[in-house]
């Protein structure tokens, strides 16, 4: 058997042996597959792990950067108290159109906000609304900017507030200095500035299955 077949397997295990995946959650990806987006959501396994540690850290208010079709946005959206908000923010209005459908499909319309336009644009207007700051941020978008994305999440954060960088190993491309990949380059300027950023305290975690070799940034803001 091929390593990444069993990756693959061991996911699908976990999966089915301690709930990662219901019939809400999968008829979302049955949405986004058949709007055609790009097939690159977390997994489910990564998805409750989401859940699970918004849960833990008792959060308030998400911030989500990268909506994509909603999945992880509703992982995260079932993680919040009635009186809980969840910001995500999407380029693309056919993913955020797709999104909201299944944001709604799960119930969570009345929690999770979607917000179209560049990230960056968005980011800069939900300081200048001064809405409340986030317990908890995952940033899941286009990896050339994660710097400028953490940088954002810093100035939005609750002290003691989780922040989580999606694919951050690259398929370990993360260790070629000399990659032309922007988005190689994008996160390994995101450990820059982590190495010399004294607000947060984070690390990193290499991942294995249904996604391949990948990874994640995790880090506390600091009090």
């Amino acid at each position: 058997m091929d390593i990444s077949e069993k990756w693959n397997d061991v996911d699908f295990y976990f999966s089915n042996k301690i709930g990662s995946n219901d019939p809400i959650m999968d008829s979302i990806l049955k949405a986004n597959t058949e709007a055609d987006l790009p097939a690159i959501d977390v997994s489910a396994n990564q998805g409750k792990l989401l859940y699970l540690l918004a849960k833990l850290k008792g959060v308030k208010n998400i911030l989500e950067i990268g909506t994509l079709g909603g999945y992880s946005s509703v992982w995260l959206g079932r993680a919040l108290p009635e009186d809980g908000h969840l910001i995500t923010l999407e380029y693309d209005p056919k993913h955020a159109k797709v999104a909201r459908e299944n944001i709604k499909k799960a119930g969570l319309e009345n929690k999770i906000e979607v917000i179209v336009g560049a990230a960056l644009d968005s980011l800069q207007v939900l300081e200048e609304k001064a809405v409340p700051k986030f317990d908890f941020i995952f940033i899941d978008a286009d990896k050339p900017n994660n710097p400028n994305y953490v940088k954002w999440a810093l100035k939005l954060a609750n002290p003691g507030a989780v922040i989580i960088v999606d694919n951050v190993v690259r398929s370990g491309k993360i260790i070629d200095s000399e990659s032309e990949d922007l988005g190689v380059q994008g996160t390994r300027q995101l450990f820059d500035l982590l190495s010399n950023e004294s607000r947060i305290d984070s690390t990193a975690i290499q991942t294995v299955g249904t996604k391949g070799y990948d990874g994640f940034v995790f880090g506390i803001v600091k009090e």
